[in-house]
């Protein structure tokens, strides 16, 4: 029988994780076009700012006043619910093997999805291609959820609410993107050299893979469901529907692979 070999429960204050964040989803959340989202790599002082709305175009500079303006407003947010809210976080780490196209776990099988359609390379990828088939591997299995309370802040106006919801969408994939650091430096372990910086991390310039449930490289929602039973998402407050979807909405669950040759694709 394949047995657990790490078991890990982790609580993140907003403050852990905020670095983490990839703006440029944030602003896609909010319809912005992505030339704007360099506005979060500039300094905060007047005069960068300043220089940083200069740059655009005189007909783009009203979209880039009302977008420095919206970027102020969620460091203002965040750091208001700093040390009232966080991030949950579980982890646990299973000797597998892969089965065909499925991933085992124990007594537990992922059943993965295979391209139907060839790629540049001559082949149809699977997840299960990057898991040893002899029983001498090893894959993780995580999930993460932001404070449900978070995510009704400002239930009574309909911009401070948009403005809770897509930064607690933020902090759940934030926060996984720090623990798949933290897994491959300490709790797995397989990378303890890793020097990264975050825009790196964004890049997925470590080794392995973190592909998420319902994301392109495992589309198949319905694998939630045993993923969910091993890590008992209940724990830190994720509920599921019978659909699969996750509840609080602001949750990432997804799987852990090393293999130093593992990429993402489009299933």
């Amino acid at each position: 029988m394949r047995r657990c070999l790490v078991d890990k429960l982790v609580r993140y204050d907003i403050h852990d994780v905020a670095e983490y964040i990839d703006w440029s989803y944030f602003f896609h959340a909010w319809a912005i076009p992505h030339e704007f989202a360099s506005v979060a790599d500039v300094h905060e002082c007047p005069s960068c700012r300043r220089q940083w709305t200069d740059s655009f175009d005189e007909a783009k500079r009203e979209c880039a006043l009302a977008v420095s303006s919206l970027y102020d407003d969620a460091k203002s947010m965040l750091a208001k619910c700093d040390g009232t809210y966080g991030v949950n976080a579980v982890f646990m780490l299973f000797e597998a093997n892969s089965d065909g196209d499925d991933i085992m776990l124990g007594e537990t099988r992922l059943p993965m999805l295979r391209q139907q359609t060839v790629g540049q390379d001559g082949y149809c990828w699977c997840l299960s291609d990057y898991v040893r088939a002899d029983g001498e591997d090893r894959v993780g299995v995580f999930a993460t959820s932001v404070d449900e309370e978070m995510q009704r802040v400002g239930a009574n106006d309909d911009y401070e609410h948009l403005l809770a919801q897509t930064l607690a969408d933020r902090l759940a994939e934030a926060a996984a993107e720090r623990l798949h650091e933290e897994v491959r430096k300490h709790h797995w372990g397989y990378a303890p050299d890793e020097d990264l910086f975050v825009k790196e991390l964004f890049q997925a310039r470590y080794e392995g893979i973190r592909p998420a449930i319902g994301y392109p490289s495992l589309p198949d929602q319905r694998t939630i469901f045993p993923v969910a039973r091993l890590l008992d998402v209940g724990k830190i407050g994720i509920s599921l529907t019978e659909n699969g979807a996750m509840y609080p909405q602001s949750s990432v669950c997804g799987i852990y692979i090393a293999n130093k040759n593992a990429r993402y694709f489009v299933i």
